[in-house]
């Protein structure tokens, strides 16, 4: 682990928010809206100032190319074909080539990878424990930070591929086999309950946890869910449709900044909006 790549991912308070615009590395259309042009995406995310940008390695490096002051970037390092409305018949999560010297190459703070938990797939999740243990021997021998993202799912014909399940007897298991195998940040799923959700924080065992946003909610109801995961605990969050296909994307991106960051509650964020 690279405390110094720690120290430029979270804020001084120890938190972070991480905007996620990765969705066009999964191969499913309806995960492009509002990152159609990303170039034009980055343009207003830049301005916004979250903590950090997620972005796959084809984007990486054109974001790193751009001059001046930028939010860090998270470097996504695995893709999968789990996301549309049905399972195909063969599901893969696979990583690229050279993961973590393409993070150091391109000055990167994090990379992530996916910790897959999908009904009836033994063997993604075995890939998934694989990429992880792959990684974390690269990340020792370059000194790069380990975002592991256990991702609990409901079954595709349920959910349609990219809905969490929140039930945290699920949720903490996976969550501790990330920490276990690890993981430096753990990308979590939000519980149901989320009085749960000290139970998640328990499990990562001092390891700071960020949370997923999983499908687009209403502005109202994603900014009184990131207070009250803040207020129990958590370290921040990582969002990406919630924010890069609202209307105002900057704007609602500094709202939840000042959640994450101010200790604002959801009726203070709102203010922020036009």
């Amino acid at each position: 682990m690279s405390t110094p790549r720690l120290h430029r991912l979270f804020a001084p308070d120890g938190n972070c928010f991480d905007v996620a615009v990765d969705h066009g590395f999964f191969n499913e259309g309806p995960l492009l809206g509002g990152i159609e042009r990303l170039d034009r995406a980055l343009d207003t995310l830049i301005a916004a100032a979250p903590d950090a940008i997620q972005l796959t390695p084809g984007q990486a490096k054109r974001y790193q190319e751009r001059p001046g002051h930028k939010p860090a970037l998270v470097l996504r390092t695995d893709t999968a074909n789990i996301y549309g409305s049905s399972l195909p018949s063969y599901v893969y999560s696979k990583m690229i080539d050279g993961a973590v010297e393409t993070a150091v190459r391109i000055d990167a703070a994090c990379v992530v990878v996916n910790l897959f938990l999908l009904p009836n797939q033994p063997e993604l999740h075995g890939q998934c424990v694989r990429n992880v243990m792959q990684l974390r021997a690269e990340c020792e021998k370059w000194g790069m930070p380990l975002m592991v993202e256990p991702l609990v799912m409901q079954p595709n014909e349920k959910a349609g591929g990219y809905m969490v399940d929140g039930d945290v007897t699920k949720i903490v298991p996976l969550v501790r086999q990330a920490v276990e195998l690890g993981a430096d940040v753990i990308k979590a799923d939000p519980t149901d309950n989320i009085e749960d959700y000290p139970a998640v924080l328990d499990t990562a065992a001092g390891v700071p946890v960020l949370v997923r946003g999983g499908g687009k909610v209403p502005v109202k109801e994603i900014l009184e869910r990131t207070a009250a995961l803040m207020a129990v605990g958590a370290n921040g969050i990582v969002y990406g449709r919630n924010v890069i296909q609202h209307e105002h994307p900057a704007e609602l991106t500094r709202a939840l900044m000042a959640v994450v960051h101010d200790g604002a509650d959801a009726e203070q964020a709102l203010k922020l909006l036009p």
